[in-house]
């Protein structure tokens, strides 16, 4: 079975496997490029909280043995790593396969030089193929990319083809998964250096994760053709009751950080407004890059004058939005806003979307979790505007979801928004 981009399929319901093969295929331009598989193991964190769980050429093996690389791949690809499913430590949550070029950087290289890529599934024991995923047709500059994700889900393990692209190697990844880089002058590829993770330094900011992040916006922005776009930002967050784990567990205060990339690459001054709302809503702090750890705990749950964990109201945390850009800070600065919610949404936000359509406002709904999401579908389909200016997808589990496939998403509607809302004078000042 074939699959696409962003495909989650099961692995073992239904099936009696002990162990599976990730096998890694690829063709390279250049005969001088070198390929390297390998496989971060993950807590619910989304981190390595070991330096042994960077599994690669230069650490074949998990100490436990649950984990193996090889370069003689006889089932199959170029390189394989194998997951023995049952050794697995029940605390780690997910598995990430990726693959990088040796000395990318120094070399030249990028993955426009690379063709063929796959990850083949396979039986562990038998070597049967379960699931083929073919990827990196649209990678460009990338030099490192996540191909798939192994994760658990109630009881189970599943599979989740991602094929997204990183720049910086295997370095990058390292940094993004929790790991400190080693600094070396040899020719090998630094790996972790530490045996649990170390919170990165500040006087080291390209080892950021928010500069990580503002590097993977900056390669949407291109790919969108939105490079030097300049836009306000603005981020309005569901606090209904339904959402209460979200905040606890520190969920939302990573989509904060998320969204912040975005709003660094857009707004010449780097800063996110943002909005809570149940019944009642609160226009927050503006947050930037200086200010955004604890942001969420500071600034919501600890604040006893936030209304939180109610009912929803949307249209008056909409006209709150409307009301800042529009009455308090004209412009034509376009504004775009990105509305998380989680269900349970109202009707009168179409006549609050109808009515700012003649505004340089964007709208860009994003729902969250299992629900029908019935309005928000209807508001980026309704008819009768001057332009469209709401766009809507859903992520039944945010968390798990990649910042390269989250910003692709979140930038998918918005172009054609600056376009038409351009041409038709809404908006003067765009780039």
């Amino acid at each position: 079975m074939k699959l696409l981009k962003g495909q989650k399929v099961d692995i073992t319901k239904g099936r009696r496997l002990s162990s599976i093969l990730i096998c890694f295929g690829w063709q390279v331009g250049k005969e001088t490029m070198d390929i390297d598989a390998a496989a971060f193991m993950l807590s619910a964190r989304r981190r390595c909280e070991q330096d042994e769980h960077l599994i690669f050429y230069g650490n074949p093996e998990e100490r436990g043995g649950s984990v193996h690389h090889t370069a003689d791949a006889d089932r199959g690809g170029k390189e394989q790593i194998a997951v023995w499913l049952d050794r697995v430590d029940s605390q780690i949550e997910a598995i990430a396969f990726t693959v990088t070029i040796h000395e990318a950087e120094q070399l030249g290289y990028t993955m426009q030089d690379v063709s063929g890529l796959y990850v083949s599934i396979r039986d562990g024991q038998t070597g049967a193929e379960l699931y083929r995923y073919e990827y990196g047709a649209e990678l460009t500059k990338e030099t490192a990319v996540v191909a798939g994700e192994l994760y658990r889900h109630n009881g189970e393990w599943k599979f989740n083809a991602i094929g997204s692209g990183y720049y910086g190697g295997l370095e990058a990844l390292c940094r993004s998964f929790g790991l400190e880089v080693e600094e070396s002058s040899s020719q090998e590829p630094a790996a972790a250096a530490v045996e649990t993770p170390v919170p990165l330094k500040e006087e080291a900011p390209t080892q950021t994760p928010i500069d990580l992040r503002k590097r993977l916006v900056q390669i949407t922005l291109e790919k969108k053709q939105l490079s030097g776009v300049i836009a306000r930002v603005g981020l309005v967050l569901d606090i209904s009751g339904s959402m209460i784990q979200l905040y606890r567990k520190g969920t939302v205060q990573q989509v904060v950080e998320r969204i912040l990339a975005v709003a660094c690459k857009f707004d010449d001054n780097a800063t996110l407004d943002v909005w809570v709302y149940d019944s009642e809503f609160s226009r927050l702090p503006s947050v930037t890059e200086h200010d955004f750890p604890g942001y969420v705990n500071r600034e919501v749950l600890d604040n006893p004058a936030i209304s939180k964990f109610r009912s929803n109201n949307e249209p008056l945390v909409m006209e709150d939005v409307l009301r800042k850009y529009i009455d308090e800070e004209p412009g034509d600065t376009p504004v775009f806003i990105i509305f998380i919610n989680d269900g349970g949404v109202d009707k009168r936000n179409r006549k609050v979307i109808a009515n700012s359509a003649v505004q340089p406002v964007f709208w860009q709904f994003v729902g969250i979790g299992t629900s029908n999401f019935k309005v928000l579908k209807e508001l980026d389909a309704m008819k009768g505007r001057i332009v469209d200016n709401a766009g809507f997808f859903q992520l039944h589990d945010i968390e798990n979801v990649w910042d390269e496939q989250l910003y692709d998403q979140l930038l998918n509607e918005f172009p054609k928004w600056i376009t038409a809302a351009t041409a038709k004078g809404i908006i003067k000042n765009a780039r």
